[in-house]
């Protein structure tokens, strides 16, 4: 890629904040979900599981993970960086990956935490952090959209 190339794209990334902020969100979507994987920032890691709420992991002691769960934030980071290649799939990153974090907080309301249900796993801490992601990520996805009147 020519240094031209380049220079366009870091322009035009930054004339379009809707992919500058689903480029970011995507990478701290993927450090989230390797620092899942690290001892010491996710607490009691050697009672990881797969899934299930028997996952006594806590990613910086705080919100609970497992395997499924450290995967899905990758997942999540790839899309986001990924689709962060045009202003349209970015609106559609955050927007639709802010649905899901509302269905997920919901999910996680509704749901016997103790219970096999409890799939992902959640807790109270991932369960306020779904509803702040969701809502964020939605308002962003709108307010940073462009419209035809701005070109953006």
């Amino acid at each position: 890629m020519s240094d031209r190339t380049s220079t366009q794209g870091a322009t035009s990334l930054s004339r379009q904040p809707i992919r500058l902020t689903a480029l970011i969100v995507g990478i701290v979507f993927l450090l989230v979900g390797l620092m899942g994987f690290i001892p010491g920032v996710t607490t009691n890691y050697d009672q990881m599981q797969f899934a299930g709420h028997q996952s006594e992991a806590q990613l910086l002691g705080i919100f609970q993970v497992s395997i499924l769960h450290n995967l899905v934030h990758l997942l999540f980071g790839v899309a986001g960086v990924a689709m962060a290649r045009t202003a349209a799939l970015a609106k559609l990153f955050l927007v639709g990956g802010g649905v899901v974090y509302l269905v997920l907080w919901l999910y996680g309301l509704v749901i016997d935490l103790d219970s096999a249900a409890n799939f992902v796993p959640l807790d109270s801490a991932d369960n306020w952090l779904h509803l702040g992601l969701g809502v964020g990520m939605i308002a962003l996805g709108f307010l940073l959209a462009p419209t035809r009147r701005s070109g953006r």
